[in-house]
């Protein structure tokens, strides 16, 4: 018979040790990579935003019958003016649109006795510049001056209109003290609330240059406001829309049941609410 120990047999503790310097240096470069790809997307992001935010189309829509004004500082309105003293609507339109590609709202108007004005963004075709919240507030002001100045309409007259992007434009504009009335179009808290839905593992809050924070303009604005929000929309959530309408004292909100962001004015229910409040019924 083999006599035996009864002791436990000993582990080599080297090659325990060894195995678990290994764990630790493949733990230290995963935690690496992980770091090295987040700060890469925040840095591509950081740099690519702008191209983001004002995907500007890259050809000049030259198809409309719409009158062409000159605004200082190297951009242009185009207008489409109805005899009398009615409403004039400044629209401020998204960011992947171009004002001559808006025709059929200006005819809209048209019929409806309101004249209408559509401002181009910097950078946009046909318009100098480059594309900020900066630029796009500098324009927009310039812009409602020339109306109210050479043009001489007169500032009781002027209706903001804001879509999507634009409704930040329009919010800041209303918050400075333009416009009798206020129309907005699939609206949004602030550009890093919307961002922070799409990128919600990216420090979006941090990186974002372009603000738009109409939160925070709310409490400024005292003109009657419509906001219009379709319960279908994929590019900015309905309920930032309903939250900025809670934060803008006495303004009315419209739900369009299953409207997405791109189709909202096909709904007649939409044409009709904006018509009627800038009417006044």
């Amino acid at each position: 018979m083999t006599r035996t120990s009864g002791h436990a047999p000993r582990l080599d503790t080297g090659v325990v040790g060894s195995g678990v310097k290994r764990g630790k240096r493949m733990a230290l470069t995963l935690v690496g990579t992980l770091g090295a790809f987040y700060l890469g997307a925040c840095v591509l992001l950081f740099v690519a935003q702008r191209r983001l935010v004002f995907p500007a189309p890259s050809e000049l829509d030259n198809g409309h019958s719409l009158e062409r004004v000159e605004i200082p500082g190297g951009t242009f309105a185009l207008y489409q003016l109805v005899a009398g003293d009615g409403p004039v609507v400044v629209h401020f339109h998204g960011n992947a649109e171009q004002v001559g590609s808006l025709s059929w709202l200006a005819d809209a108007w048209a019929q409806r006795g309101c004249s209408f004005v559509a401002v181009e963004y910097p950078g946009y075709p046909g318009a100098a510049g480059s594309p900020s919240e900066a630029t796009l507030l500098a324009t927009a002001d310039a812009a409602l001056r020339h109306l109210s100045g050479p043009m001489q309409i007169d500032r009781s007259r002027l209706v903001l209109q804001g879509q999507s992007v634009g409704t930040g434009v329009a919010v800041a504009m209303a918050a400075r003290g333009w416009g009798w009335k206020l129309v907005l179009i699939s609206p949004y808290t602030s550009l890093p609330d919307v961002a922070a839905r799409s990128f919600r593992w990216l420090a979006v809050r941090l990186l974002m240059r372009d603000r738009f924070d109409s939160s925070s303009r709310a409490a400024a604005i005292t003109i009657p406001t419509l906001i219009i929000h379709g319960t279908g929309d994929e590019v900015i959530p309905f309920d930032l829309g309903h939250e900025l309408s809670q934060r803008i004292a006495g303004s009315k909100f419209l739900a369009v049941k299953g409207a997405h962001h791109n189709d909202i004015w096909g709904n007649p229910s939409v044409l009709d609410a904006v018509f009627d409040f800038v009417a006044g019924r």
